[in-house]
């Protein structure tokens, strides 16, 4: 599990590929989970913060880059 700010070091196109990764996981966790061969259930609780980490920087960048581009226009 990585801490936002180990996260915020990365690009935009390398956390893309760390939440699908991580999303795969997470998929595995749950498939394993409905078989019952889970061992640890708090992996699954991990996945879904990790995703939610990702995500979140992933839209305040966005954010960031829609406000940037409104206020260029508005300064020209």
């Amino acid at each position: 599990m990585s801490k936002p700010a180990e996260l915020r070091e990365h690009d935009d196109e390398q956390l893309e590929l760390m939440l699908k990764d991580v999303q795969s996981n997470l998929f595995r966790l749950r498939l394993q989970s409905e078989t019952e061969r889970l061992e640890a259930p708090s992996e699954i609780i991990k996945a879904k913060r990790e995703i939610a980490r990702i995500k979140t920087i992933l839209r305040l960048r966005e954010i960031d880059r829609a406000g940037v581009a409104a206020a260029a226009p508005a300064a020209s």
